[in-house]
């Protein structure tokens, strides 16, 4: 079940430097919440600051590092 109150296991996941992830926004929680132009885009994980992880991508010929919490990232299968 996806909808309703979120889950704690999403909050408590790790990624390590260089996983691939996605950006799919969870408008449950607005801490850490990246804008919503990059909802739905692919980044790497490029560091942690805090309880939030650095997430780099490519928007357009740019690079740019976003800063978002876990409840907002999911392991690319």
């Amino acid at each position: 079940r996806d909808r309703g109150i979120h889950s704690i296991t999403r909050a408590l996941q790790h990624f390590e430097k260089g996983d691939s992830v996605d950006i799919i926004i969870d408008s449950a929680v607005h801490k850490g919440m990246p804008h919503i132009r990059f909802h739905g885009c692919t980044g790497e994980i490029e560091g942690k600051q805090g309880d939030s992880y650095l997430v780099g991508i490519n928007d357009g010929k740019k690079h740019k590092v976003l800063i978002i919490r876990s409840e907002h990232l999911r392991r690319v299968q």
